[in-house]
């Protein structure tokens, strides 16, 4: 799974390199930046799992178990599946409407925690996002169908031009 996954790191890293991947003076990282540097610390994590792999240095890399077995399977289904939807409805709704429902999803269906608990994380998660994103690190992120709720707010900080 390590070798698997440090290779989709390295096809992501050269996916974001056709991007600028460094600081562009008065607008912030590159487009490419972001998913380039997540995906080298990526690849070095996957790095440090064949270490130890090869070593034996951990219990993991001794064990003759399956990967996943059957209840493991079952619990990473529907978190896929509630991804697979969430990224789905990026272009649709926008990425904040797609975060708001999958933080109130998993923490409330899936992690069974309180509606009220569901609900703080619905708001909150998808606020701090837009606030780093799109005010601190001027990273515009798909808004799908509820791009003009945000001119107003663009305008107040001053980036009316976006």
């Amino acid at each position: 799974m390590a070798l698997l996954m440090a290779a989709f790191s390295g096809y992501l890293m050269l996916k974001s390199a056709e991007l600028p991947i460094g600081w562009i003076p008065d607008e912030g990282p590159g487009a490419g930046a972001w998913p380039f540097w997540l995906s080298a610390v990526m690849l070095l994590a996957c790095g440090g799992i064949v270490v130890n792999w090869i070593r034996r240095a951990s219990p993991p890399s001794r064990s003759n178990e399956m990967l996943l077995d059957r209840p493991a399977f079952a619990s990473v289904v529907p978190v896929a599946v509630l991804l697979t939807v969430t990224v789905t409805l990026f272009e649709i709704a926008g990425v904040y409407i797609a975060l708001c429902l999958f933080m109130f999803t998993y923490v409330s269906i899936i992690g069974r925690h309180s509606f009220r608990v569901g609900l703080a994380y619905a708001i909150v998660t998808p606020v701090v996002t837009f606030l780093f994103f799109e005010i601190l690190i001027k990273v515009i992120l798909p808004k799908g169908f509820t791009e003009p709720f945000f001119l107003p707010i663009f305008k107040f900080f001053g980036m009316g031009g976006i």
